[in-house]
């Protein structure tokens, strides 16, 4: 009997034993891609200029362009009245671009719902890299 509860009392301190090995184990997969997350957030950004090519590109490419020009109203107001209305009311472009601000340059309900489905449709995709990058292209047309 006695040999019975010292076998036991080993095995379950061998089992206890291996289970902090396993949390020890569990705990360094868990750590090691926080680290490698800390190595790709420090990465340099890029600069003014890449964002005004990437950004210029990107308004051409999801047709931006169609409705706006740099000084002339087309379908929608131009980008020069576009980024001085949202500097005279020191507005955040980036926010509305992801839909998180209503419109306050053109606010015709029916320019609004055709603005939405277009933004809906050719900038719900872009990263906030990607947005940024046009507020910056659209902030240098003067």
């Amino acid at each position: 009997m006695k040999k019975s509860v010292l076998v036991l009392g080993l095995a379950a301190l061998f089992f206890a034993s291996c289970g902090e090995k396993k949390k020890d184990e569990l705990k360094k997969e868990v750590e090691t891609p926080v680290e490698e997350v800390k190595e790709v957030a420090t990465e340099p950004a890029k600069g003014p200029a890449e964002y005004l090519v990437l950004g210029e590109k990107l308004f051409t490419e999801k047709t931006c362009a169609t409705c706006h020009q740099a000084d002339t109203k087309v379908i929608g107001p131009s980008i020069k009245e576009i980024s001085k209305v949202y500097a005279k009311n020191n507005a955040n472009i980036v926010a509305f671009l992801k839909g998180e601000t209503p419109a306050i340059v053109d606010t015709d309900p029916g320019q609004v719902a055709i603005m939405k489905a277009n933004l809906d449709g050719f900038v719900k995709d872009l990263t906030s890299e990607e947005i940024a990058a046009l507020a910056v292209y659209m902030a240098s047309i003067k």
